[in-house]
């Protein structure tokens, strides 16, 4: 029996918060909830594929209904289904998607697309009747781990927010069961912010390890000074420390922070992920890279940009996707990443992990549900029910 694309549905949520980074603040910040409707159905359900795109970057809806899903709905069924004819090729469906769309220009294009495929891999990995990430284990010939690494975000500015508050957060990350944590700088002078630093370190102590995210704020001279604060402590990584697309900031770094960097969450396409790798300087053997498949045109085009970094000697180990959301832990857990990204009490309920599953020793457990699982987290699955009834 073969399987159609009968409806696509679009709803823009706030997501919105009082808290900011060193760029921007999040008091309008909103998401889009897509769900795509099939004719399938298993276990006496409607299979439906859900897919929302990640914090930082705005809800998609006009892209969503205005392009994207009017090519899914126009489109010949029979084009977006796999050989066998008996599930949607997400492949196929991508290309249908972006089916007279020029080159480049990745910007916001890449977040309404990666909304559409999370959806569009939810219902493929539904209607096979298995977990996405052993469905993708084994079309890559994979084992897949279950068990992935966890890091808990935070540490951002907020009004009224003093030293004490930042360490209690901190604290409670690890009382939560992770052991590394992050923390925003670059929104205050570089004397506050090693003062706010060190009181994190003291707090945490010996029990975890702190990464520093200047979200792209710095031009190369405050960059380099920052830089040279940081190597003082045992930092996890310095991340975004300049603009995503200036390499030559990113490569001029390594003379002066010989520590862990990351970088990559704002570049949205296998392209942007080849030149970082050409000309930023990163150093396989230590540094990571924050590919978000939910900003960045989805898992489909995720997966190439995977072949770009093998092709680089790269290993998938060194990619902890920004954005902490359960397509992404799923990626990690099918292709043997180096884990993912969570925030424990931000960005609800897009963010986190089904219900009852809990952090050891900063990693989770994959349980076995249906699809990307987003069934298994109830305040999550009762807003996206609501889209598709």
């Amino acid at each position: 029996m073969s399987i159609r694309i009968i409806d696509v549905r679009e709803v823009t949520k706030p997501i919105a918060s009082p808290i900011r980074n060193a760029y921007i603040d999040f008091s309008k910040m909103t998401t889009s909830l897509v769900a795509v409707v099939t004719d399938a159905f298993r276990d006496g359900r409607r299979v439906v594929g859900y897919g929302f795109n990640s914090n930082g970057r705005y809800g998609q809806g006009g892209l969503i209904r205005e392009r994207f899903a009017p090519r899914l709905l126009e489109a010949r069924p029979d084009t977006l289904l796999d050989d066998a004819g008996t599930n949607l090729d997400p492949d196929r469906v991508w290309a249908a998607m972006m089916s007279n769309e020029k080159p480049g220009g990745h910007g916001e294009r890449s977040v309404a697309v990666g909304t559409l495929d999370m959806a569009v891999w939810d219902a493929v990995a539904k209607i096979a009747g298995k977990p996405l990430f052993r469905l993708l284990a084994e079309r890559h010939g994979l084992v897949a781990d279950p068990k992935v690494f966890v890091y808990a975000a935070g540490g951002y500015y907020y009004p009224g927010k003093d030293l004490a508050a930042l360490r209690a957060e901190m604290r409670s990350y690890l009382d939560r069961g992770y052991t590394v944590v992050k923390m925003k700088i670059g929104g205050a002078s570089l004397d506050e912010d090693r003062r706010r630093i060190e009181a994190v370190l003291d707090e945490i102590g010996g029990q975890g390890r702190l990464a520093v995210d200047a979200n792209g704020r710095f031009d190369l001279e405050t960059a380099i000074a920052y830089a040279k604060m940081l190597r003082d402590y045992p930092l996890f990584w310095y991340e975004e420390a300049g603009d995503p697309l200036d390499y030559q900031l990113q490569a001029a770094l390594a003379d002066f922070y010989p520590g862990p960097m990351a970088t990559g969450e704002n570049l949205f396409s296998h392209q942007d992920a080849r030149n970082l790798i050409r000309h930023g300087g990163m150093r396989p053997d230590r540094d990571w890279l924050q590919f978000d498949c939910a900003l960045s045109y989805g898992l489909c085009e995720y997966q190439r940009t995977l072949e770009v970094l093998k092709t680089h000697g790269w290993s998938p180990r060194r990619c902890i996707p920004h954005g902490g959301h359960q397509m992404s832990l799923n990626i990690a857990a099918g292709l043997g990443l180096g884990g993912n990204e969570s925030y424990p009490d931000l960005f609800q309920p897009y963010g986190g992990f089904p219900d009852g599953v809990r952090v050891q020793d900063s990693h989770i457990t994959m349980p076995d549900l249906s699809g990307i699982g987003f069934e298994g987290k109830t305040d999550l699955y009762a807003e996206m029910k609501a889209l598709a009834a």
